[in-house]
């Protein structure tokens, strides 16, 4: 732990990455919204409408391509053994 690497050796996250999505999306948002609006009036609520706006939309892009791969493309693009 000396000597941890983080981009060399990264931490396995694989089974909980979706745990990571709305600390990202938050923090995405705070940015975002703390660079862009003239005031910080309402800043709060702002930045959490945001932040949902995000998660769904991400919610519903992998939605989307999971139907597009699984139930759209066979039929597109058959596979040839």
């Amino acid at each position: 732990m000396l000597a941890y690497t983080p981009f060399l050796d990264p931490i396995d996250a694989n089974g909980i990455w979706w745990a990571m999505l709305p600390p990202l999306a938050i923090l995405i948002a705070v940015v975002y919204k703390a660079l862009r609006l003239a005031t910080l009036r309402g800043y709060g609520w702002q930045v959490l409408l945001m932040a949902g706006q995000i998660v769904l939309a991400m919610l519903l892009l992998g939605a989307g391509a999971y139907l597009f791969i699984q139930h759209v493309a066979p039929m597109v693009l058959p596979v040839r053994l």
